[in-house]
């Protein structure tokens, strides 16, 4: 972990440095408008306030930088679509999908052993052709990170320690297909329910349980309505940063690169504390709820039931298996 806190932060170090200062005698000004769901203190809207610093700073204020959290100008499908249309400059969140089908590759039910290897991928050349491809969706993805730690369960009913444990259950997800998809597959009963209206549909059994990382899960205060955690590491989300291609290419060359620059290293900040975060949120977890962690056994039987998904998504054709397998040898050196 320290070695990743340390990597990640001499990184945005140096992306600081290649930072230009803007032209003071430049006169034009351009407002970039930003939502995200999470509260002020979440690593999402922390990393967000760091960019806001480092783009104003380095831009010599002429891009400024408004930005509104805890999901104050709607949900994230709402705010989404505002940046497809222009009233939002940008945002960040799940959905992601919409902006590349190729994101949900990312998402595959076990997929990843660590955090190390999704990082790995997403910041290489398969990540940055993958957040290239999101400009045929009206989307420009100047950076992606990872949405937090593997994604765990929590529910009312009971403890999840085999794959059976989670047939009937009335499990909230998000709104993506690879989620519902995968829960339909284990024999859940997925409910898609706004990320913002969960805590109440949690609260009055509207649904039994949900999934999310430990950050998100606290955050949102999930813990309060539930029972039992079960720690199955089972996805991982990616963070693309969606900006309005429109606004972007109003921007002479230079705040281009200001703002480009800028977003990477708000990235990489908020993996580094966000994912560095995970642990601490886990602890506190534990505290609340009645805990269980998958052994790898376990795990590989999740994994095989799980895998039906995978051919799916080759089936329907949002990517192939030479896809799958080239992001496997990047990541794990398959």
């Amino acid at each position: 972990m320290k070695n990743r806190v340390m990597a990640g932060l001499l990184t945005i170090m140096g992306l600081i440095v290649l930072l230009p200062v803007a032209q003071a005698m430049a006169s034009d000004s351009y407002i970039f408008k930003y939502s995200n769901s999470q509260s002020d203190t979440h690593p999402r809207s922390v990393s967000m306030y760091f960019f806001k610093d480092l783009v104003e700073g380095a831009s010599g204020g002429r891009i400024k930088v408004e930005l509104y959290t805890s999901g104050v100008l709607g949900k994230e499908a709402e705010v989404l679509d505002m940046v497809k249309t222009g009233e939002l400059q940008g945002c960040r969140g799940g959905l992601f999908e919409r902006a590349n089908k190729m994101y949900l590759l990312y998402t595959l039910p076990f997929f990843f052993d660590n955090t190390d290897q999704v990082l790995k991928l997403m910041r290489g050349e398969f990540g940055a052709k993958v957040n290239e491809d999101a400009k045929a969706n009206g989307f420009y993805i100047p950076a992606c990170g990872v949405a937090g730690g593997f994604r765990n369960i929590t529910n009312n009913v009971r403890p999840i320690k085999t794959p059976e444990d989670l047939k009937g259950l009335k499990m909230r997800t998000p709104p993506i297909d690879m989620t519902i998809k995968t829960f339909e597959t284990l024999g859940a009963n997925p409910q898609m329910i706004a990320y913002t209206e969960t805590y109440m549909a949690l609260k009055s059994n509207v649904v039994d349980g949900q999934e999310n990382p430990f950050s998100n899960t606290v955050d949102m205060k999930f813990y309060e309505a539930q029972k039992y955690l079960s720690v199955v590491n089972w996805q991982i989300h990616p963070d693309p940063f969606y900006v309005n291609p429109d606004w972007y290419q109003s921007l002479p060359d230079d705040l281009k690169h200001i703002f480009d620059a800028s977003a990477k290293a708000a990235m990489i900040y908020s993996d580094t504390i966000w994912l560095n975060s995970e642990n601490n949120y886990f602890t506190l977890l534990q505290s609340k709820l009645e805990t269980n962690t998958l052994t790898p056994e376990v795990t590989a039987k999740f994994a095989e039931a799980a895998k039906p998904v995978w051919q799916k998504y080759v089936d329907d054709g949002y990517f192939s298996w030479d896809d799958i397998k080239a992001a496997q040898k990047i990541a794990k050196g398959m």
